[in-house]
């Protein structure tokens, strides 16, 4: 470890751990080519953490270099060997599993009950990959005697990937297990907001085993992932983030190479509770729907419709329970959610609520700043709104959630898919039948019923619409790392 890229911190919960600083290159940490650092930040006291080196142009390239010379060994590896070190990085997410909990609240504000649930995810997201490893096959084509055909799927090269910071270490987890179990190398970004997991888990790669310059993670500000996106020997992109920053990623990736893109972006999800609901589990769901990580969540359930006979019985429940879901310090076991991530996303958070009230929203509970040091909104409930509302419109990205009532399901479908989002939406009913044909019916890339929020590693994951392209987790979530090669060969003799 070298001194000048390791500092040791201790989180509030008494871990004193030490943490990488450095850019991860070739399996080491090392200063930025400039020198620059920049300070990362603690959301719950706005204290000052640690200072990380500041990847530019010129890191970037070095990292790519390091991943292209690399490649060719590395996609020709046995899949297995690259299994058994995904698995062997599950083991050691896992021993890490306290250390990294910490550091996620620490660094990003979510409770370290949350966090530790999205270390448990990181490590099934990497164990589902490693049994992927040996198993992307390709295809035998019956064409005819002559001939003998088939397909392979091959690994596309370097990918970059730009994660954000709301999920920081999961996020990693679910770029990272695909394109390495594929045989790709990658060249990682994180938030300047939340670097400090990924940094983290850079030092469990090069512990693990995995061979110098096959992961390569850089901390940075937005231009280092446009310089990523635009970059001629990269040859996939893999975004999330908002939908006008993918925008942009996605004309970068054309104007550039035509490199492939993948694009988890925005949504504005619709929760539908239908009258025959059990509305104890209902309101429960609504509550983890847009909560769940100070509601800094891209599929978060924002707009709330209710049907009109057990409307009130569910404004009622859920103003009582948002009342009970109080914010706090992320490590006090008493705090349902923490703080925003950063002072930028409380003012725009802030600022949503005042425009709410101005259009005439109702203001149900909630609304304003906690009087405390750190970045901390109370649970706010928005009612008698209407479909033209910014509130209801637009991505606020906090615990901020409007409740529409509702009729009928073709006025339901018809409020829900008033969107440019797609990414998901729940559904609350014990009639299987109106399940089904709600969940088929929505414009949406997931669908929750009697759930919400609910992840899995087998199960993809991605949007519609203006929430993006492509999936992540699951088997799908290979399909954007791979490329088909078909080969075909004639003169085939008779016999």
């Amino acid at each position: 470890m070298g001194s000048n890229t390791f500092v040791t911190v201790k989180t509030a919960n008494g871990i004193e751990y030490q943490q990488p600083t450095g850019l991860f290159i070739n399996n080491e940490f090392v200063p930025s080519i400039s020198g620059k650092k920049f300070a990362v930040e603690n959301p719950s006291n706005e204290d000052h953490i640690v200072d990380v080196y500041e990847a530019e142009e010129a890191d970037v390239d070095v990292a790519v270099d390091a991943a292209e010379k690399v490649f060719d060994s590395w996609a020709n590896e046995q899949p297995k060997k690259r299994g058994l070190l995904l698995s062997r990085l599950a083991d050691k997410i896992e021993e890490h599993a306290d250390v990294l909990a910490a550091i996620e609240s620490t660094d990003n504000g979510k409770t370290l009950n949350m966090a530790k649930g999205d270390v448990g995810l990181v490590v099934d997201v990497f164990r589902f990959y490693a049994g992927w490893a040996d198993k992307i096959y390709g295809d035998v084509i019956e064409t005819d005697p002559d001939h003998f055909s088939y397909t392979r799927r091959e690994p596309l090269g370097v990918v970059g990937q730009i994660i954000p910071w709301n999920f920081p270490l999961l996020l990693a987890s679910w770029k990272l297990g695909p394109a390495l179990a594929t045989g790709n190398t990658v060249v990682l970004k994180s938030a300047e907001s939340t670097p400090l997991s990924a940094l983290y888990l850079a030092n469990l790669v090069k512990e693990v085993g995995f061979p110098p310059g096959v992961v390569n993670i850089i901390s940075g500000f937005g231009k280092t992932g446009a310089y990523i996106a635009s970059h001629m020997r990269i040859k996939k992109v893999a975004f999330t983030g908002s939908t006008a920053t993918g925008r942009f990623v996605m004309k970068a990736a054309a104007t550039s190479n035509l490199k492939k893109v993948t694009l988890e972006l925005g949504g504005k999800s619709p929760h539908i509770i239908f009258e025959d609901a059990d509305l104890e589990t209902a309101v429960e769901a609504v509550r983890v729907g847009i909560f769940f990580n100070s509601g800094e969540v891209c599929c978060a359930g924002s707009r709330i419709y209710v049907h009109e006979s057990v409307y009130d019985d569910v404004v009622k429940l859920f103003k009582a329970k948002a009342e009970q879901s109080a914010p706090g310090d992320p490590f006090e076991k008493t705090s349902w959610y923490g703080p925003q991530t950063s002072r930028i996303q409380l003012d725009r958070i802030l600022q949503y609520i005042e425009e709410g009230k101005k259009e005439g929203a109702k203001l149900l509970t909630g609304g304003k700043r906690i009087d405390r040091k750190g970045y901390y909104i109370e649970p706010t409930i928005f009612t008698d709104v209407n479909e033209n509302m910014k509130i209801v419109k637009e991505e606020i990205f906090g615990p901020v959630v409007t409740l529409t009532k509702f009729k009928t399901v073709d006025e339901v479908l018809q409020m829900a898919h008033d969107t440019q989002y797609g990414l998901a939406a729940g559904i609350h009913t014990q009639n299987l039948s109106k399940a089904l044909h709600v969940a088929n019916s929505l414009h949406a890339g997931t669908v929750w019923i009697n759930t919400f929020n609910d992840f899995h590693a087998q199960v993809p994951f991605g949007g519609y619409n203006q929430s993006g392209t492509g999936k992540e987790m699951g088997k799908e979530g290979l399909d954007a790392y791979t490329q088909v090669k078909a080969v075909r060969i004639g003169g085939i003799t008779k016999h």
